[in-house]
């Protein structure tokens, strides 16, 4: 570990530098990495550093009050020298090229990854613009770099202190001119997230409207589940009420690499070849789910009788 700066009393950021000296590879703007702490559990962080500088990651983290031992630990006993392992960057993100605008919209926490994508878009020279939401300046992190040091302040718009019934209004603003061409991103709280893409989609797209999870959604009713087989190279296994598709893989000594177990990270998607997959992450897009060709094994299951996957 580089550096912890305190950006907020509840939000520290981390600047990483790895221990044999050597430079990391630049990265997709967007992308997160898992972080194995010091309790070893393992949590999901977006890199909010410029992503095709290659010297350090940067990360954010806030404190949760309810914390399961992931923040907590990074708050509390990271410090200046402290080695963590790290994953290789992976992106659920990814910006589109070929769009003609692109408005990011964070609330809270949720700005790292716009920040990335920011950095990426201003040295791009695409039109871009970041609105940035929170409840003071206080409590909001990065204010200072984004608008003086970034290089692309006058594209960041802060809007503090909003109660949730003035924000729809502020988002209408940040959406006028937008057309089939434009994109939309947004990560924050899952609220504020399901407002951006409302009223997002009144104007562009749905598919345009890319959103990033920091946790998992309300779980599922599972009372109406019902078993399903899988088949994966030619051999079959049932997936039992209570167990996921990556649980029976292992018991048979087929390993899926998984992280979050709750179908936020897209590490352990898999290829479906035949069958309905009933889609229950919140890592894949709408159109990737319409597609039906891909599965987040860890929480979703088969409204078929059976699927035929392949690992990827």
């Amino acid at each position: 570990m580089a550096e912890v700066l305190k950006e907020t009393n509840n939000i520290k950021s981390f600047r990483l530098q790895r221990v044999d000296g050597a430079r990391f590879d630049p990265y997709p703007a967007g992308a997160h990495i898992d972080i194995v702490g010091p309790t070893a559990v393992v949590r999901q962080y977006s890199l909010c550093s410029p992503p095709d500088s290659t010297e350090d990651y940067v990360i954010a983290v806030k404190l949760e009050p309810e914390s399961r031992g992931g923040s907590a630990a990074l708050h509390d006993q990271v410090t200046v020298g402290h080695e963590l392992e790290i994953s290789a960057p992976r992106n659920l993100l990814a910006v589109v090229p070929s769009a003609d605008r692109h408005i990011l919209v964070a609330a809270g926490i949720g700005v790292t990854p716009m920040l990335s994508i920011a950095y990426h878009l201003h040295r791009a020279g695409q039109d871009f613009d970041l609105h940035y939401f929170a409840r003071s300046r206080d409590e909001a992190a990065f204010c200072d770099l984004m608008s003086q040091k970034s290089g692309f302040g006058e594209r960041v718009h802060f809007h503090f202190g909003l109660k949730r019934e003035d924000q729809p209004s502020a988002l209408d603003k940040a959406f006028v001119g937008l057309t089939s061409a434009s994109h939309v991103y947004t990560c924050g709280p899952e609220g504020f997230m399901k407002r951006v893409q409302e009223h997002a989609s009144a104007v562009i797209p749905e598919d345009n409207v890319h959103i990033e999870h920091f946790q998992a959604g309300e779980p599922v009713d599972s009372d109406s589940d019902t078993p399903f087989e899988v088949e994966l190279d030619g051999e079959v296994f049932e997936v039992p009420v209570g167990k996921s598709i990556v649980q029976v893989l292992a018991e048979n000594d087929v390993e899926i690499d998984t992280t979050c177990q709750e179908g936020i990270c897209g590490t352990c998607i898999m290829g479906v070849l035949a069958g309905q997959p009933d889609h229950r992450d919140q890592c894949m897009s709408s159109s990737e789910k319409k597609a039906n060709d891909q599965i987040a094994a860890c929480v979703s299951r088969a409204k078929s009788s059976r699927l035929v996957l392949e690992i990827f």
